[in-house]
């Protein structure tokens, strides 16, 4: 008796680790009468059609010169959907938890032009930074790039 439990055990718990969640979703999502939704990552945003969105920033690097330690600076850059499909980003992350990103959740349609704030918090920190924000797109190379740098100064230090 208690060698099947254990087998029996053994073989639901093959059968639970061998689904992937996304694929029971997308097959849940699919049947009639489901009441499950589609997560984000079920969703696809890569362009079926070869046409791909392209993010042209104005610029990728933005350099906040010297501030002081404590200091919290924002810059906003700015961007163009120059491509041929609706430009989605599905995530943005700081190198740290001192660089934080906003950015929109909506499409942005082709020709359109967006912002993304970039805020960078200086605390506990001295000399040069450099930060960058890594951006998931559904642009052919799927990621993006932004770079922030800024000469952080202790006037603790300076006395």
């Amino acid at each position: 008796m208690i060698r099947k439990f254990i087998l029996l055990l053994a073989v639901a718990s093959i059968g639970i680790t061998s689904c992937k969640k996304g694929d029971i979703s997308a097959a849940a999502a699919s049947t009639p009468g489901s009441d499950i939704t589609p997560s984000a990552e079920t969703v696809e945003t890569t362009p079926s059609n070869s046409k791909f969105p392209v993010m042209k920033f104005d610029k990728t690097e933005h350099d906040f010169g010297t501030i002081t330690m404590g200091e919290t600076v924002d810059y906003t850059f700015t961007f163009e959907n120059t491509g041929e499909a609706d430009l989605i980003i599905t995530e943005a992350k700081g190198s740290c938890g001192c660089t934080v990103p906003e950015f929109p959740k909506d499409p942005i349609k082709p020709g359109q032009k967006s912002e993304m704030k970039v805020s960078f918090s200086s605390a506990g920190k001295r000399g040069m930074q450099n930060k960058t924000v890594t951006i998931h797109t559904n642009t052919q190379a799927g990621v993006e790039t932004l770079t922030v740098k800024t000469n952080i100064i202790d006037p603790a230090a300076t006395n």
